[in-house]
């Protein structure tokens, strides 16, 4: 049962991740929209429309399988996190509808810039919030019913994070995809985006482990000295990308910021291992019953390879550069 359980985290982590991943460059590109001129703006948005529209899947995946490995975390996370879900699933609504209108509209062309800026923001600054509240931690009130306040300091410094995390994502793909002028440009928006996020993450990394004591004692209880290799391996991420952009790489420095994801996402891992719903209801307890969570697995199995195979195939088929807008 513990096997299947810690299988079912990885399972979850994965879908999560790849959707922070893959998603997390077209959101950025919308948070840094609005810095452009409009021809910029059709290039960087011709660089995302072909394969920005299977990211969801992984999100609805990871949710999905929480739903069925962890039920009683998904019962009590679900009421707790409605309005904040909600909100964000709005948010993705009205930028799908930006990628279908936008490049058609003539009059008002203005308005689905914004609408594509702020509705990017906002997914973001939910998703950096609901991080936060992950590595603090919930309370629960008189009836066992799991409190959330999202609008904490530690919180918004987590948005603030993943909006710059975002927008480099969304620098680099844009560099990777583009030349010229708007390259250039977006090499420039990097240098500044990966300074802001090597800051962000030396505060929030100095800030959580005063959050409470299993985080302090996770980092600094001497018995797992090898979490400390984490910081060294992301600094050197960090120094490779300042070099990638000096000798203008470009596939290399999106895959560079892909390693800065994970280094980070394999911190909060550390910080909230092994509570499914931190830090008062683990993995083993929140766990269905083993024939429930085999019975998954062999199905997840299966679907598994046709989404990772789906999305490499998308980028192969578009894995040359933009040089010009096109449209649905």
């Amino acid at each position: 049962m513990e096997l299947l359980a810690a299988t079912w985290y990885l399972i979850i982590g994965f879908g999560i991740i790849m959707y922070v991943l893959l998603d997390g460059f077209d959101l950025g590109i919308g948070i840094i929209f609005p810095f452009f001129s409009a021809k910029d703006q059709n290039r960087m948005m011709s660089s995302i429309l072909p394969v920005w529209d299977g990211y969801q899947t992984w999100l609805v995946f990871g949710i999905a399988c929480l739903y069925g490995a962890f039920p009683i975390a998904f019962s009590l996370l679900m009421p707790a996190l409605y309005l904040p879900l909600f909100i964000m699933v709005i948010a993705l609504f009205l930028r799908g509808i930006t990628f279908e209108f936008r490049l058609k509209e003539t009059h008002y062309p203005w308005l689905w810039n914004q609408i594509f800026f702020l509705s990017s923001t906002l997914v973001t600054v939910i998703q950096g919030l609901l991080v936060g509240s992950f590595v603090n931690g919930f309370n629960r009130d008189l009836q066992g019913n799991i409190v959330v306040n999202l609008l904490t300091p530690f919180n918004a410094a987590c948005a603030i994070s993943l909006l710059f995390g975002y927008s480099l994502l969304g620098a680099t793909w844009t560099i990777y995809k583009t030349s010229g002028k708007l390259q250039q440009k977006m090499y420039r928006v990097a240098g500044i985006c990966v300074t802001l996020v090597t800051i962000c993450l030396g505060v929030i990394s100095l800030w959580s482990p005063f959050l409470n004591d299993i985080i302090w004692a996770r980092w600094f209880g001497g018995t797992h000295y090898a979490v400390f290799l984490l910081p060294v391996i992301t600094l050197a991420l960090i120094v490779f990308f300042y070099y990638g952009i000096y000798r203008r790489f470009e596939l290399a420095l999106h895959w560079l910021t892909v390693g800065i994801f994970l280094c980070a996402y394999l911190g909060f891992a550390i910080n909230t291992w092994p509570f499914i719903i931190p830090h008062w209801m683990t993995l083993w307890e929140a766990a269905a019953q083993p024939a429930s969570q085999l019975f998954m697995l062999i199905g997840t199995l299966l679907l598994l390879p046709v989404l990772i195979g789906y999305t490499a195939y998308a980028y192969y088929i578009f894995r040359d550069k933009v040089d010009e807008d096109f449209h649905y």
